[in-house]
């Protein structure tokens, strides 16, 4: 009998461990995969989070304060102040063949960062002739750099000559606007060094003189007007220009505003 009692009592402890080590599996497993919903709602999140960020910064690089607002030719349809018609050029706008078809060389000089640029004349004839005859007539020197955006989305946005002005009277541009859209890429990717012309959102005939340094690559979506015509792109003194102006960020530490290093064109040639 001793023996028997013995076995019994053996059994409902092995039992007993057997639901004790049940019920820590199931608690653990119920904690595992706890664990792997919350990190996946996070890591949700932290997407969510970051999307909204670089398509803020997109909206506000096509559309917001800062963007090329071009003035107006006279014509038969009047039109609003600042705007252009969807699809004309307005305004004096220099002849593409100034391009000449070639690779313009030169210097753009930011503060005293020189950046060392080749120019496609071939594959964007307009933008390229209306930024020699710019740079010719000494339109860009003393212009200032007035935007830089960081966290994704990474340019340093240049050529606007009335950038502190809100008032009327502040064109923004060089009193023309232009477009279409010319040698953007297909992929909507931006490499770091590309240079490129800034305009209006939804509007690909509203560039004028502001254009953007992409200084890390970066991917701006097409919208109704196409992307965003591809100038030539930067072949030396880039790693200068983040160290000595974009590593510093904003000037009030958000991801998109006036660079916390004042930056003025100093200086630009081509040939």
């Amino acid at each position: 009998m001793a023996s028997n009692y013995k076995l019994e009592r053996a059994a409902r402890e092995e039992r007993g461990r057997v639901r004790s080590y049940q019920a820590r599996r199931a608690v653990h497993e119920h904690q595992k995969k706890r664990r792997v919903r919350d990190n996946v709602i996070a890591g949700g999140g932290l997407l969510v989070v970051s999307t909204l960020i670089v398509i803020a910064q997109v909206f506000y690089f096509d559309g917001g304060p800062g963007t090329p607002a071009p003035t107006a030719a006279a014509s038969a349809t009047p039109t609003a102040p600042g705007t252009a018609a969807a699809g004309e050029n307005s305004g004096d706008v220099p002849a593409s063949t100034l391009a000449e078809g070639r690779t313009w060389t030169g210097t753009l000089t930011l503060n005293d960062v020189n950046l060392g640029i080749e120019l496609d004349g071939a594959l964007a004839p307009q933008a390229v002739s209306s930024t020699i005859s710019l740079a010719q007539t000494g339109f860009y020197t003393g212009v200032t750099c007035h935007r830089l955006t960081t966290g994704g989305f990474f340019v340093l946005q240049c050529g606007d000559p009335d950038a502190e002005k809100t008032s009327a009277d502040a064109t923004h541009g060089p009193g023309y606007s232009y477009g279409p859209v010319e040698n953007a890429p297909a992929d909507n990717i931006y490499p770091a060094g590309t240079l490129a012309m800034a305009r209006q959102g939804g509007n690909g005939y509203s560039m004028g003189s502001q254009f953007f340094v992409v200084y890390d690559d970066t991917t701006i979506p097409s919208d109704a007007g196409g992307g965003y015509t591809v100038l030539g792109h930067v072949t030396s003194g880039l790693d200068e220009l983040k160290a000595q102006i974009t590593d510093a960020g904003t000037a009030d530490g958000a991801g998109d505003g006036a660079p916390k290093v004042p930056t003025t064109i100093t200086g630009i040639t081509v040939q």
